[in-house]
């Protein structure tokens, strides 16, 4: 997604509840150092969506509506929702 829409959205990995050491590891082994990640060690960022499990996106539009998606999206999924987001 950061290579087809990097450049349009602003794509944040947040990632949580593990130690910074784990966190990096799962960044680096998924190869998905390419865009941002925060660490949320303590949920306090999920719990701010009201996001309670993952995976879950957090769609932000320029106006500052959310719209929290929790599950798979998958990669045709996850293009329609930033399509839409761009659309708007």
């Amino acid at each position: 997604m950061h290579r087809q829409y990097g450049n349009e959205v602003l794509i944040v990995g947040v990632a949580g509840r593990d130690d910074v050491a784990a966190i990096e590891s799962f960044i680096e082994n998924l190869a998905v150092d390419e865009f941002e990640h925060a660490i949320d060690d303590d949920g306090s960022i999920w719990a701010s969506y009201g996001i309670l499990s993952q995976p879950s996106f957090a769609f932000i539009g320029e106006d500052g509506a959310v719209s929290i998606h929790t599950g798979p999206l998958g990669v045709i999924g996850l293009s329609e929702r930033i399509d839409e987001l761009l659309a708007t």
